[in-house]
């Protein structure tokens, strides 16, 4: 009989993979975030690639029953993990078994097992890195002198979360770099005259603002009630300057207030993508 989990609060998920577990804790986060009154304990076991580091996963598996999902190419070791699962009335599945039954289905062909194989140092690999050093250069303003090399140049008021939406993107290998518009300083020259990135604005609410702002402050120990920069008026006139030059621009804008990092970053590559398909379109 199945093992439930010893609490309603909560429940044991063991993600074990044979490279980084990267792929097994975005399908885990992804479900477990449909389960509200439930969370899960995660036990990750990367680079698991050898009988010994099977047993050890066995075994914190005995000690706490849960859900075990999997991505190994070894199949002797994927069926050990399977029959001892099977033994103690556990749910265990190959994430990228069904996945890989479909593409062989499809493509008529055996694959060919990679260890890791998602994070070969090939070249889309170093183009991913070659973004990354590039955002990191590129962060709050600084060189812009060479903004036109990027491929998506973010601007937006303070607290518009473009730091981290830069470095999500260059994970995806796209150049990004990003503007603070901060009032009474004026833009530089070089942006209003780019002709290879695409240019977004980023804004958010108000209140949302000011939210991170006054958190902000407090980890900074500067807190100031009376500072423009949590002033509600002074931070509402910030937004709407933000949006007039944009639209003066036409640059598009993308509202970030209950979007999260990736929701963000996936919105500016459909931006990017559908320029680009224009852009094929007429060359």
């Amino acid at each position: 009989m199945s093992q439930k989990p010893s609490s309603g609060s909560y429940f044991h998920l063991h993600l074990i993979s044979d490279a980084t577990g990267e792929t097994l804790l975005a399908v885990g986060h992804a479900a477990a975030a449909q389960y509200a009154t439930v969370s899960p304990i995660e036990h990750v076991y990367p680079l698991v690639r050898t009988g010994k580091q099977v047993d050890h996963a066995l075994a914190e598996i005995e000690a706490n029953p849960g859900i075990v999902l999997y991505t190994l190419v070894d199949r002797e070791l994927a069926g050990r993990i399977e029959t001892y699962c099977r033994e103690i009335g556990l749910p265990c599945l190959s994430v990228l078994g069904p996945v890989l039954g479909l593409f062989q289905s499809y493509l008529g062909a055996e694959t060919t097992p990679r260890v890791g194989g998602q994070h070969t140092l090939n070249a889309e690999y170093f183009r991913r890195i070659d973004a990354l050093n590039f955002t990191m250069l590129h962060d709050d303003g600084q060189l812009v002198e060479d903004l036109e090399q990027a491929d998506v140049v973010l601007v937006g008021v303070s607290r518009t979360s473009k730091t981290p939406t830069s470095i999500y993107l260059a994970n995806r290998g796209i150049k990004t770099a990003n503007i603070p518009l901060v009032p009474g300083v004026n833009l530089p020259s070089q942006l209003e005259g780019l002709a290879k990135p695409l240019v977004v604005g980023l804004f958010a609410s108000a209140e949302r603002i000011i939210q991170v702002r006054q958190n902000r402050l407090l980890g900074l120990n500067a807190a100031n009630p009376d500072s423009a920069y949590v002033d509600r008026h002074a931070v509402s006139a910030e937004i709407a300057l933000s949006k007039k030059l944009c639209a003066k621009h036409g640059w598009p804008v993308i509202d970030v207030t209950r979007r999260s990092i990736e929701e963000t970053a996936a919105a500016v590559i459909a931006l990017l993508q559908e320029r680009r398909r224009e852009a094929a379109a007429v060359s």
